[in-house]
Protein backbone atom coordinates (compact mmCIF):
# COMPACT_ATOMS: atom_id res chain seq x y z
CA UNK A 1 0.00 0.00 0.00
CA UNK A 2 1.07 3.49 -1.13
CA UNK A 3 0.18 6.47 1.30
CA UNK A 4 -1.44 9.27 0.09
CA UNK A 5 -0.29 12.41 1.85
CA UNK A 6 -2.04 15.96 1.88
CA UNK A 7 0.11 18.47 3.59
CA UNK A 8 3.96 19.16 4.42
CA UNK A 9 5.73 21.13 7.01
CA UNK A 10 9.78 22.02 5.61
CA UNK A 11 11.20 23.26 9.02
CA UNK A 12 14.97 24.99 8.51
CA UNK A 13 13.39 26.02 5.02
CA UNK A 14 15.93 28.09 2.72
CA UNK A 15 16.65 28.76 -0.88
CA UNK A 16 18.18 25.76 -1.84
CA UNK A 17 16.88 22.17 -1.30
CA UNK A 18 14.11 23.22 0.62
CA UNK A 19 12.67 25.06 -2.09
CA UNK A 20 13.38 22.71 -4.34
CA UNK A 21 10.92 20.12 -1.76
CA UNK A 22 8.42 23.27 -1.71
CA UNK A 23 8.28 23.33 -5.38
CA UNK A 24 7.95 19.42 -6.11
CA UNK A 25 5.75 18.62 -3.07
CA UNK A 26 2.90 22.02 -4.19
CA UNK A 27 3.59 20.89 -7.89
CA UNK A 28 2.19 17.21 -6.35
CA UNK A 29 -0.59 18.66 -4.75
CA UNK A 30 0.29 19.38 -1.30
CA UNK A 31 -0.56 22.05 0.80
CA UNK A 32 3.20 23.41 2.05
CA UNK A 33 4.54 25.14 4.88
CA UNK A 34 7.51 26.42 5.59
CA UNK A 35 9.50 27.29 8.95
CA UNK A 36 12.58 29.28 9.49
CA UNK A 37 13.56 31.77 11.99
CA UNK A 38 13.78 34.47 9.33
CA UNK A 39 11.43 33.99 6.03
CA UNK A 40 12.21 37.26 4.91
CA UNK A 41 14.02 35.51 2.20
CA UNK A 42 11.17 32.72 1.66
CA UNK A 43 8.70 35.80 0.60
CA UNK A 44 9.62 35.10 -3.06
CA UNK A 45 9.28 31.35 -2.76
CA UNK A 46 6.19 31.63 -1.03
CA UNK A 47 4.00 33.51 -3.51
CA UNK A 48 5.22 31.01 -5.85
CA UNK A 49 4.14 27.42 -4.15
CA UNK A 50 1.77 29.14 -2.47
CA UNK A 51 3.45 27.61 0.83
CA UNK A 52 2.64 29.27 4.51
CA UNK A 53 6.17 31.23 6.31
CA UNK A 54 6.18 30.39 10.05
CA UNK A 55 8.78 31.75 11.67
CA UNK A 56 9.76 29.40 14.40
CA UNK A 57 13.15 28.43 16.17
CA UNK A 58 13.24 24.52 16.73
CA UNK A 59 15.65 24.83 19.27
CA UNK A 60 13.01 26.23 21.20
CA UNK A 61 10.34 23.20 22.46
CA UNK A 62 7.24 25.30 22.99
CA UNK A 63 7.89 27.55 19.56
CA UNK A 64 7.95 24.10 17.68
CA UNK A 65 4.77 23.01 19.98
CA UNK A 66 3.24 26.28 19.00
CA UNK A 67 4.23 25.90 15.28
CA UNK A 68 2.53 22.58 15.20
CA UNK A 69 -0.74 24.13 16.77
CA UNK A 70 -0.69 27.31 14.16
CA UNK A 71 -0.77 24.58 11.49
CA UNK A 72 -3.44 22.73 12.49
CA UNK A 73 -6.09 25.05 11.47
CA UNK A 74 -3.52 26.73 8.69
CA UNK A 75 -3.15 23.31 6.58
CA UNK A 76 -6.75 21.92 7.21
CA UNK A 77 -5.07 19.42 9.65
CA UNK A 78 -1.80 18.65 10.86
CA UNK A 79 0.98 18.22 8.10
CA UNK A 80 1.31 14.07 7.57
CA UNK A 81 4.80 15.05 5.99
CA UNK A 82 7.45 16.84 7.73
CA UNK A 83 10.95 17.39 6.59
CA UNK A 84 13.75 18.28 8.96
CA UNK A 85 15.96 20.05 6.97
CA UNK A 86 17.97 22.44 9.97
CA UNK A 87 21.76 22.35 10.69
CA UNK A 88 24.60 24.86 11.72
CA UNK A 89 28.00 24.56 10.32
CA UNK A 90 30.85 25.42 12.90
CA UNK A 91 34.29 24.78 11.60
CA UNK A 92 37.32 25.47 13.82
CA UNK A 93 40.26 23.47 16.03
CA UNK A 94 39.26 21.36 18.57
CA UNK A 95 41.66 23.63 21.00
CA UNK A 96 39.85 27.02 20.04
CA UNK A 97 36.15 26.20 19.35
CA UNK A 98 33.95 27.99 21.66
CA UNK A 99 31.71 25.58 23.78
CA UNK A 100 28.60 27.70 23.65
CA UNK A 101 28.80 28.00 19.75
CA UNK A 102 29.29 24.22 19.75
CA UNK A 103 26.26 23.91 21.93
CA UNK A 104 24.42 26.13 19.65
CA UNK A 105 25.57 24.51 16.84
CA UNK A 106 24.22 20.93 18.25
CA UNK A 107 20.92 22.37 19.17
CA UNK A 108 20.43 23.43 15.57
CA UNK A 109 21.35 20.15 13.58
CA UNK A 110 20.17 17.51 16.13
CA UNK A 111 17.95 18.53 19.32
CA UNK A 112 15.93 20.76 16.86
CA UNK A 113 15.09 17.42 15.10
CA UNK A 114 14.32 16.17 18.10
CA UNK A 115 11.33 18.83 18.90
CA UNK A 116 10.13 18.48 15.73
CA UNK A 117 9.81 15.06 15.69
CA UNK A 118 8.91 14.51 19.14
CA UNK A 119 5.80 17.39 17.80
CA UNK A 120 4.65 15.11 14.62
CA UNK A 121 4.92 12.31 16.58
CA UNK A 122 2.07 13.38 18.69
CA UNK A 123 -0.01 13.80 16.11
CA UNK A 124 0.76 10.85 13.63
CA UNK A 125 0.58 7.96 15.96
CA UNK A 126 -3.32 8.26 16.61
CA UNK A 127 -3.50 8.26 12.63
CA UNK A 128 -1.31 5.56 12.22
CA UNK A 129 -0.20 7.61 9.26
CA UNK A 130 2.74 10.52 8.45
CA UNK A 131 6.03 10.80 7.14
CA UNK A 132 9.09 12.29 8.94
CA UNK A 133 12.41 12.87 6.94
CA UNK A 134 15.30 13.62 8.01
CA UNK A 135 17.97 15.93 5.61
CA UNK A 136 21.81 14.05 6.45
CA UNK A 137 25.32 15.33 4.82
CA UNK A 138 28.17 13.53 4.46
CA UNK A 139 29.46 14.15 7.95
CA UNK A 140 26.35 12.01 9.12
CA UNK A 141 29.02 9.14 8.26
CA UNK A 142 32.10 10.58 8.49
CA UNK A 143 33.73 13.43 10.16
CA UNK A 144 36.31 15.88 8.94
CA UNK A 145 39.11 17.92 10.45
CA UNK A 146 38.30 20.89 12.03
CA UNK A 147 34.49 20.49 11.75
CA UNK A 148 34.23 18.16 15.04
CA UNK A 149 30.71 20.03 15.55
CA UNK A 150 28.65 19.45 12.43
CA UNK A 151 29.61 15.98 12.70
CA UNK A 152 28.89 15.60 15.99
CA UNK A 153 25.22 17.17 15.15
CA UNK A 154 24.82 15.15 11.88
CA UNK A 155 26.08 12.12 13.12
CA UNK A 156 23.63 12.69 16.40
CA UNK A 157 20.72 13.49 13.88
CA UNK A 158 21.52 9.45 12.33
CA UNK A 159 20.55 8.36 15.42
CA UNK A 160 17.82 10.04 16.30
CA UNK A 161 16.30 8.89 12.57
CA UNK A 162 17.40 5.24 13.08
CA UNK A 163 15.54 4.96 16.47
CA UNK A 164 12.45 6.41 15.35
CA UNK A 165 12.13 4.44 12.13
CA UNK A 166 12.38 1.00 14.33
CA UNK A 167 9.76 2.77 17.13
CA UNK A 168 7.53 4.82 14.69
CA UNK A 169 6.67 2.82 11.66
CA UNK A 170 5.20 -0.57 13.34
CA UNK A 171 2.65 2.48 14.10
CA UNK A 172 2.41 3.60 9.82
CA UNK A 173 4.79 6.35 10.38
CA UNK A 174 7.43 6.42 7.99
CA UNK A 175 10.81 7.57 9.02
CA UNK A 176 14.22 8.18 6.95
CA UNK A 177 17.59 9.82 6.34
CA UNK A 178 18.67 11.06 3.53
CA UNK A 179 22.68 11.78 3.48
CA UNK A 180 23.40 14.27 0.93
CA UNK A 181 26.75 13.29 0.40
CA UNK A 182 28.43 16.14 -1.78
CA UNK A 183 28.12 19.75 -2.67
CA UNK A 184 24.59 21.26 -3.60
CA UNK A 185 24.50 23.18 -6.26
CA UNK A 186 23.69 26.61 -6.56
CA UNK A 187 23.57 30.13 -8.07
CA UNK A 188 26.90 30.65 -5.92
CA UNK A 189 27.96 27.69 -6.49
CA UNK A 190 27.85 26.56 -9.88
CA UNK A 191 29.41 23.21 -11.57
CA UNK A 192 32.70 23.93 -13.08
CA UNK A 193 32.31 24.44 -16.95
CA UNK A 194 34.52 20.86 -17.34
CA UNK A 195 32.80 18.93 -15.03
CA UNK A 196 29.20 19.02 -15.45
CA UNK A 197 26.89 17.48 -12.63
CA UNK A 198 29.80 17.61 -10.15
CA UNK A 199 27.76 19.09 -7.43
CA UNK A 200 23.91 17.76 -6.88
CA UNK A 201 20.85 19.58 -8.46
CA UNK A 202 18.31 20.44 -5.66
CA UNK A 203 15.47 19.60 -7.87
CA UNK A 204 17.26 16.16 -8.39
CA UNK A 205 17.20 15.33 -4.85
CA UNK A 206 13.90 16.77 -3.92
CA UNK A 207 13.15 13.90 -6.37
CA UNK A 208 14.45 11.22 -3.87
CA UNK A 209 12.46 12.52 -0.69
CA UNK A 210 8.82 12.35 -3.19
CA UNK A 211 10.65 9.02 -4.43
CA UNK A 212 10.51 7.67 -0.55
CA UNK A 213 6.81 9.15 0.20
CA UNK A 214 5.94 6.94 -2.85
CA UNK A 215 6.89 3.71 -1.91
CA UNK A 216 5.31 1.00 -0.99
CA UNK A 217 4.57 0.41 2.96
CA UNK A 218 6.09 -2.95 2.21
CA UNK A 219 9.46 -2.35 1.48
CA UNK A 220 10.15 1.56 3.09
CA UNK A 221 13.46 2.28 3.41
CA UNK A 222 15.22 4.17 5.87
CA UNK A 223 18.51 6.16 4.73
CA UNK A 224 19.39 6.80 1.47
CA UNK A 225 22.35 8.33 -0.10
CA UNK A 226 22.59 10.26 -2.94
CA UNK A 227 25.94 11.71 -4.24
CA UNK A 228 27.40 13.08 -7.74
CA UNK A 229 28.24 10.71 -10.04
CA UNK A 230 31.33 11.59 -11.05
CA UNK A 231 32.62 11.06 -7.69
CA UNK A 232 34.92 8.06 -7.05
CA UNK A 233 35.14 5.16 -4.47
Amino acid sequence: MVPTYRRALIVGAGLGLSAALARLLAAEGLSVALAARNTEKLQDLAAETGAALHVCDATDAGAVEALFARLEPALGGSPDVVIYNASARLRGSIADLDPEAVARALSVTALGGFHVAQAAARRMRPQRHGAILFTGASASVKGFSESAPFAMGKFALRGLAQSLSRELQPNGIHVAHVVVDGAIRSAARPDPEDRPDATLDPAAIAKTYLALLRQDRSAWSDEVAVRPWVERF
